[in-house]
């Protein structure tokens, strides 16, 4: 999953990017609300991180903007604390959640994981495609009760195709929502990473959950 976190202080902004880098996020950093606006106009993330108070143009224009273009992103807004006309104005802009600073990671956190669930419209936390689990709070996966070690890439990439069964996805959507920027990801890397996947999840059990999509790209189902 791709996360965008738009923040002018670059010890904060840093330490929310390695902080969801270390549960497997992909995480791009803007530094002021201008380009913010255009990365998370331009690309298709699964979330936005948004400070409210941002050079060039602030958090709650950016948001209003965005949803004046239609782009349904979900947006966490970060706000100083005690600033209630900032969290209202935020919210009124089209936000969906705000966190107040100074905040505690794992809080963050759990309000990304809840936002993340939405868009799938899943009432369970626990993603499941036929034997195959996968927990996104512990980073847990299993296959017929058996459990399976991922590397943070592994996992990132599962996670976006079970979040997003049963659909063909291309290696450049793939690239999209799995790494960030700075990867120069190319489409082999893609056809590797599902190798190692399949080598993980499918050849043990004698049965393919991981289908390549001739002429598309790769999806997951049973």
């Amino acid at each position: 999953m791709r996360i965008l976190v738009v923040e002018d202080n670059k010890i904060i902004a840093h330490a929310i990017k390695d902080g969801l880098e270390h549960e497997s996020y992909a995480v791009d950093v803007s530094y002021d609300g201008y380009d913010g606006y255009l990365s998370a106009s331009s690309h298709d993330y699964d979330l936005i991180l948004l400070d409210i108070m941002l050079p060039e143009m602030n958090g709650v224009d950016v948001c209003k903007k965005l949803r004046g273009d239609n782009v349904a992103t979900p947006i966490i807004m970060l706000t100083a604390r005690n600033q209630h006309s900032d969290i209202v104005n935020g919210l009124d802009a089209g936000a969906d959640d705000y966190v107040v600073k100074p905040f505690n990671f794992d809080e963050l956190l759990a309000r990304v994981r809840a936002l993340l669930r939405r868009p799938a419209e899943k009432s369970q936390e626990i993603l499941q495609i036929a034997d195959l689990t996968l927990d996104p709070k512990t980073k847990q996966v299993s296959r017929a009760k058996k459990d399976i070690q991922l590397t943070a890439k592994e996992y990132a990439l599962l996670e976006f195709l079970m979040r997003n069964p049963y659909t063909p996805h291309t290696k450049e959507s793939i690239i999209g929502h799995v790494w960030n920027f700075e990867s120069n990801v190319l489409p082999n890397n893609v056809e590797l990473f599902i190798m190692f996947l399949r080598k993980k999840i499918d050849k043990p059990f004698g049965h393919a959950l991981i289908h390549t999509v001739p002429g598309f790209g790769y999806k997951i189902e049973d």
